[in-house]
């Protein structure tokens, strides 16, 4: 059999490449959609290990309670997948304890890639964003908040991005909290070129509260980050 002939059979014989992965887990990192308890949605900030060895992520504190199920976004028909351990209101962050065998944890979703910590934005630095409803966006740092750890910067933001990662460089700086006005829409839309910063809840400020309690994500480290 000439060796083209039978390269075609091989091709047309072999069984498709898997979309997804073999194993079954789901892939999740900062960007990913995420479901609170069946009903709310967010977006998960980050994804890594702690100092205890537990595979922990991030987001939002009003996105739910302890002990709420978390369920990815693009793959709820798989179930819960980790729960909600601890959390700060005040600081508006909750700690997410994943199941490393229901979970493949990656620092790049969509193109928006997480490749360690920074620390807080000052003035003038480009930050991003990336959201589950309003995806990737990208603006000035103006600087703190009026709420303590909190940081503006004009990026993108509605319902369903909080605890969107808001990095500098590639490096996780924060995580959305919400919009800082309702003046303005909290979206660039047709016509209207301008909108209301994002307040941003520093990871500076959130791990350091985290550390002081040696609570689940205390030496949060995300994965991919250098060594």
């Amino acid at each position: 059999m000439p060796a083209l002939l039978a390269l075609v059979i091989v091709a047309l014989t072999a069984p498709p490449i898997a979309t997804s992965r073999a194993d079954g887990l789901v892939v999740l990192g900062g960007g990913s959609g995420i479901v609170i308890d069946g009903d709310t949605f967010c977006t998960l900030t980050t994804i890594g290990n702690d100092e205890f060895g537990n595979l922990v992520g991030f987001t939002s504190a009003h996105c739910g309670g302890p002990g709420a199920a978390v369920a990815s976004e693009r793959a709820e028909a798989s179930g819960a997948v980790g729960a909600m351990v601890a959390g700060n209101d005040g600081l508006d962050y909750a700690v997410i304890k994943f199941d490393p065998a229901k979970v493949q944890p990656v620092n790049s979703i969509d193109g928006f890639q997480i490749d360690g910590l920074g620390p807080d934005p000052t003035f003038g630095e480009t930050a991003c964003k990336l959201g589950r409803t309003t995806g990737q966006s990208c603006g000035v740092t103006w600087g703190p908040g009026d709420k303590p750890g909190t940081i503006l910067n004009q990026v993108c933001g509605q319902p369903g991005d909080s605890g969107a990662p808001v990095t500098v460089n590639n490096l996780l700086v924060g995580m959305i909290h919400g919009a800082f006005s309702e003046d303005l829409p909290t979206c660039v839309v047709k016509f209207i070129p301008l909108h209301t910063p994002a307040v941003t809840m520093s990871m500076t400020s959130v791990l350091a509260d985290i550390n002081a309690k040696d609570r689940p994500g205390s030496g949060f480290v995300p994965v991919g980050a250098a060594g």
